[in-house]
């Protein structure tokens, strides 16, 4: 109807504004993960790519561990750890995102060591932390602005899909996920209660995704 464009769930309440308003929560779910992998992934990445050898072998072998198991069952020890809710939710996709940050700063931070800037701060008799943090972290914020930006996108689907399976704590909470698993069991009956959340989740995904994409050719 004109009052419920998008219908309305199994005790009435209107899919569009709780689509609207579950935008709030996904969202926010999905930079603080983001957050968290940049702010653990980035200092490891860079450690690994500048001080090579041992340290390097240690950081690299840890983050190919942590690769070697699926992520969803990543996400679901972390859950497991602690109690179930939205900061489990958040801090276990954070987790799953580490690697890729710290892989990606780590190659970007290979191809900085030997640059002149990097030799003549050293030359200079620069300590290997204030090379890292004055010559050569300025020269990674590009990069780290592009991959949050395309790994948003990956995390609100991570987030939504950590939901969906009703670990996020209260079902009843309008967040995307919650909002598909509500709608799943009457998907015969009713279309509009699961397509719009999954539109939703789908627009946003693939609007991340567009937004990293332009920032990464307009700042390289």
């Amino acid at each position: 109807t004109w009052e419920h464009p998008l219908g309305t769930d199994s005790v009435g309440r209107d899919n569009l504004s709780r689509v609207i308003y579950g935008a709030r929560l996904t969202l926010i779910a999905g930079l603080v993960s983001i957050s968290v992998a940049i702010s653990v992934g980035a200092p490891l990445g860079a450690i690994a790519g500048y001080a090579g050898g041992r340290i390097d072998t240690l950081i690299m072998r840890s983050i190919d561990v942590i690769l070697s198991f699926p992520s969803l069952l990543v996400a679901l020890l972390v859950v497991v750890a602690l109690e179930p809710g939205w900061p489990a939710v958040m801090l276990a996709v954070g987790t799953i995102n580490i690697p890729v940050f710290c892989r990606q700063i780590r190659a970007t931070t290979l191809g900085l060591r030997d640059a002149d800037f990097v030799v003549a701060a050293r030359a200079a008799g620069a300590t290997p932390v204030y090379i890292l943090s004055r010559a050569i972290l300025p020269s990674l914020v590009n990069p780290l602005i592009v991959l949050a930006t395309l790994g948003l996108g990956t995390a609100i689907l991570e987030v939504a899909g950590l939901s969906f399976l009703g670990i996020a704590g209260e079902i009843s909470v309008p967040e995307w996920g919650n909002m598909l698993t509500t709608a799943k069991n009457n998907l015969r009956t009713s279309l509009w209660p699961a397509l719009a959340p999954g539109l939703a989740i789908y627009l946003a995904v693939l609007g991340f995704n567009l937004l990293g994409d332009g920032l990464r050719d307009t700042l390289d």
